[in-house]
């Protein structure tokens, strides 16, 4: 990650509200370029209030580092960013088509490039068909597709999208995630705030874990769930004691009844063990490979957080 051209780049991000409520402490945050990111915490863990700094909405206590390549809050740049709120609302009588106008409008999009943007984004988020039809007969899922695409219409290089799919059906959420997919195949970086951590695991190249203010893990996603990888091993047969007594002195190995749990870094590893088994006619009925998913990747670094906001302070 760090060899990687950074769409962001902050250190030491702080926010201290009135009455010394610190709602961020000392973030520090890189996001390649080119990628779907994901920034995921539990509720008010700072998630909004970093997103609303990097886009100028919120202005910090303290914020060192650059977005797309100039200092936070250069105005400019600002012109190559895109963006969908939470819980984003749109004037009901408005048609589709209109919603982007106006949003073309408001980032001060030259008429003529707004125009040919319109219908690009309508296709793109497949919204042609209920272009002309006012947002009150759309549904969640379509309210969000037409969000997205007003957030595209500045043609941004890279586009911050807070919730995109809470409250979105399966379908919805399916489709939104091809949707995240172009983007990111078009070369632009994707900002996820969520804390919809299935559809994170299903997109992302990278994500962040905040915790009380403070980011707590941050990395390629691949590489981070890959920190705990296990094999199951199950077989059929008794184990001979010599055996046994061998395998157990292996750190690597848990061994039970019918199952033996290595947690070694690639298949060859244990290449020894299942040789050691077919030789004294053990049957090996599965292999599998698993690693830590992102909630248990999630739920392991958040829980290590305790009440004074450090590692291990609830131990």
């Amino acid at each position: 990650m760090n060899d990687q051209p950074c769409a962001i780049d902050i250190c030491d991000v702080r926010k201290r509200y009135k009455g010394k409520v610190e709602a961020l402490r000392g973030i520090n945050l890189k996001v390649p370029k080119g990628q779907i990111f994901g920034l995921l915490g539990p509720n008010g863990a700072g998630k909004s209030t970093l997103l609303k700094i990097l886009l100028t909405i919120i202005k910090p206590t303290r914020c060192k580092g650059v977005l797309l390549g100039h200092p936070v809050g250069h105005k400019p740049t600002l012109r190559k960013v895109g963006y969908l709120p939470e819980h984003a609302r749109f004037p009901e009588y408005l048609t589709g088509r209109q919603v982007i106008a106006y949003s073309a409008g408001l980032c001060d999009v030259p008429r003529k490039f707004a125009k040919k943007r319109e219908g690009e984004l309508l296709e793109f988020v497949g919204m042609c068909a209920w272009a002309d039809r006012k947002m009150e007969t759309y549904s969640k899922g379509m309210k969000q597709r037409i969000g997205l695409a007003q957030s595209l219409v500045n043609d941004p290089e890279i586009v911050f999208l807070d919730e995109p799919t809470d409250g979105v059906d399966p379908q919805g959420r399916r489709e939104m995630r091809n949707v995240l997919k172009e983007l990111k195949d078009q070369g632009r970086t994707v900002f996820i705030n969520s804390h919809m951590l299935g559809e994170l695991e299903m997109v992302c190249d990278s994500v962040a874990i905040l915790s009380q203010g403070e980011v707590i893990k941050q990395g390629n996603l691949d590489a981070l769930m890959n920190e705990d990888v296990k094999y199951s091993m199950r077989y059929h047969g008794q184990i001979p004691s010599d055996l046994l007594e061998d395998l157990e002195q292996e750190e690597s190995l848990t061994i039970g009844e019918g199952l033996i749990e290595a947690r070694v870094g690639d298949a060859s590893d244990i290449q020894h063990v299942i040789d050691a088994l077919r030789l004294r006619g053990i049957v090996i009925e599965e292999l599998r490979l698993t690693r830590q998913s992102l909630e248990d990747l999630f739920m392991a670094a958040v829980e290590g957080i305790g009440p004074g906001g450090y590692v291990g302070a609830n131990k």
